[in-house]
């Protein structure tokens, strides 16, 4: 075995006699102060200042050596014994995580303080964005060093990276091993590195950073250094792990308790939910109707639900929920379409709930298809009255000699009176269908539809002449033309196909005067033509509606009914008062409307003329001299002078 020279440079060169005893003494006292190395010389120097014997200055030679060599390991079991407290201090910061930037933050300043480096930094793989970028920095004075991001394979911390082994440099700008970057070296060169040790950030097989001590003078890294470095570089990976593992387990603690909160949830939304089914079973089974439906759901929405007709909800809402088939938002309301084979029935409206859960919703839509199954149940019940209703009114229209008596009796028993004023009215689709099947399918709904008219009306209905007849009641200050009109909107939306409603003159007592009836019906009837030929297809008007082109249409040509819906109320001025407005406006039209040549006429005074046709404005309104209004005033005048012979 080969001798430790160490031990052969420590012995003397006689025959190995062990030196005085008292030539430890000076080097054991330097041991107990701490002495720096050199200060182990001048024991020996000063023996050999002093003369003192050859056996003396070697046994003193011999225990500077073995001095230096226990001093050597004391340091060394220092040094150790601070790596150890520090790994100590580091793995119980991690035990206790709370914050991994600190702890982060504390195992480059340990490193950096046991290395004895100028800087240490700590750099971290950017998965999203494919680079690496500085985490944490310690003893670094340049702004751009500590914001520097460098892409994967760029720089000493790439070529860490790329290996997963420690690598170091004692000059980084002459080392060619790894890729040089005009940016990374501009930072470098900014701190004033010169040395650089680096070790891998390990999780598994997989490297998440780089753990970097830097100088800025040459330095070789010893060994040991470098494996201290590496064991911290271990730390900082665990500290990262076990902050990812808490931030999961956090993230799936919430998720746990967003889906706790959620099964809370839904569990109170399903009992609600079959309560609602259990109330709306109920009110199907006991022969319930649709406002009992529209209140059991305003109950357990906690609103107030409501079943309007389809003309009564918005329209574009409407549409879009029977399109749909969902409860839409309009405004603060809820809508849901009451639809039964592509036929619109109505609608649920949620008023004053503008945010509603989707359970909620699907609440609303369930008691519309409830609603709409109802609707159908009470439309298969009520199709018998329909066509008792239907016979009625072609009783009226086709056997005139009818008992009244027993026509009253009838309608009695469908809630219709019919010794009310009445209009009839003449409905026909406006659209070419494609075929017989799909024309008579369109009939058909268009006659159910008037059916469901009449019979909330308490009217009658009936299919006739390719189209739909229909006698309705007319409510007191209603027109026919504004119930022609609703009746043509309401059709229209029931049907969704434009739908043309001709209206008659008010008939009094149908049942007293079928006669009536079947002239309001051809009337009806010509109304119906002239909007369609007029192209106003969709619409609804009366005889009325065309001026003096109603005595054209109307069935009857009712010319004291023109005349007095034209002027009857200057004719009636005139009765009262004994004035002389009609001959005035005689006067006046035949005189080209110039108040001073109807002076003449009338040897009057202008004013005179004035003031009467100032009266006349007040009761025929401002516009009665446009040209339209004077067209049908003057034929009324021509019509009243030629009756008045008649008459007198």
């Amino acid at each position: 075995m080969s001798r430790d020279p160490v031990q052969s440079a420590e012995r003397p060169a006689d025959d190995g006699a062990a030196p005085p005893g008292d030539a430890e003494a000076p080097f054991l006292d330097l041991l107990a102060r701490g002495a720096t190395a050199d200060a182990y010389e001048q024991p020996v120097l000063r023996a050999r200042a002093e003369g003192r014997p050859a056996e003396r200055i070697a046994a003193l030679e011999h225990a500077k050596l073995l001095a230096l060599r226990v001093r050597a390991e004391l340091e060394g079991r220092r040094r150790r014994e601070a790596e150890l407290s520090a790994l100590f201090e580091t793995a119980h910061d991690l035990a206790g995580l709370r914050d991994v930037d600190a702890v982060l933050q504390a195992i480059v300043q340990r490193a950096r303080s046991l290395l004895g480096t100028d800087v240490a930094y700590l750099s971290l793989n950017d998965p999203v964005r494919g680079d690496t970028y500085m985490r944490v920095t310690e003893g670094s004075v340049a702004a751009r060093f500590q914001q520097l991001r460098l892409g994967m394979g760029e720089g000493l911390g790439g070529l860490v990276a790329q290996t997963a082994r420690p690598y170091v440099t004692d000059d980084y700008f002459r080392d060619e091993r790894f890729q040089h970057t005009t940016t990374i070296d501009a930072g470098v060169r900014d701190e004033g590195l010169v040395a650089i040790l680096g070790v891998p950030l390990m999780l598994g097989p997989h490297v998440i950073g780089v753990l970097f001590a830097a100088d800025r003078r040459a330095r070789v890294f010893e060994r040991e250094q470098i494996a201290l470095l590496g064991s911290f570089a271990a730390l900082a990976a665990a500290a990262i792990d076990t902050a990812n593992l808490l931030t999961e387990t956090r993230s799936a603690l919430a998720d746990l308790e967003h889906a706790n909160e959620i099964i809370k949830d839904r569990s109170g939304v399903i009992e609600r939910a079959s309560d609602v089914h259990d109330r709306l079973a109920e009110l199907v089974l006991r022969g319930g109707g649709v406002h009992d439906v529209a209140a059991a759901v305003s109950e357990v929405l906690d609103g107030t639900v409501e079943f309007t007709e389809a003309d009564a909800a918005p329209a574009d809402a409407l549409e879009a929920s029977r399109a749909e088939g969902h409860a839409v938002p309009h405004r603060d309301d809820w809508i849901a379409a009451v639809t039964a084979g592509g036929e619109l029935l109505g609608a649920l409206v949620l008023r004053g709930h503008p945010g509603l859960d989707p359970v909620d919703q699907r609440t609303l839509e369930r008691a519309a298809m409830v609603t709409s199954l109802l609707l159908l149940a009470r439309r298969s019940a009520a199709e018998a009255e329909q066509r008792v209703r239907g016979e009625l009114l072609d009783d009226l229209l086709d056997a005139r000699d009818r008992d009244p008596r027993l026509l009253r009796e009838r309608a009695a028993r469908l809630r219709a009176d019919l010794d009310a004023t009445h209009v009839v009215l003449a409905a026909r689709l406006d659209t070419s269908a494609p075929d017989a099947d799909h024309e008579a399918d369109a009939r058909r709904r268009l006659w159910s539809a008037a059916s469901h008219l009449a019979a909330t009306r308490q009217g009658l209905a009936a299919a006739r002449d390719g189209g739909t007849v229909l006698l309705l009641p007319l409510a007191p200050g209603d027109t026919a033309t504004d119930l022609a009109r609703r009746t043509a909107r309401h059709l229209g939306t029931a049907v969704h196909e434009p739908v043309t409603v001709g209206a008659s003159a008010p008939v009094a007592h149908p049942a007293a005067d079928p006669d009536a009836v079947v002239a309001g019906y051809e009337e009806g009837r010509r109304c119906l033509d002239a909007l369609r030929l007029l192209g106003r297809a969709g619409d609804g008007a009366a005889a009325e509606d065309f001026g003096f082109l109603g005595l054209l249409l109307a069935g009857d040509r009712d010319i004291g009914g023109f005349v007095e819906r034209t002027i009857g109320q200057v004719v009636a001025y005139d009765a009262r008062r004994g004035t002389d407005l009609v001959r005035t406006l005689d006067a006046y039209f035949a005189c080209g409307m110039s108040p001073a040549r109807t002076k003449d006429a009338l040897h009057v005074h202008v004013n005179t003329v004035a003031q009467r046709l100032e009266r006349v404005g007040r009761l025929l309104g401002d516009d009665w001299q446009s040209p339209a209004h004077a067209l049908e005033i003057q034929l009324a005048l021509r019509l009243h002078r030629l009756a008045a012979p008649a008459q007198s």
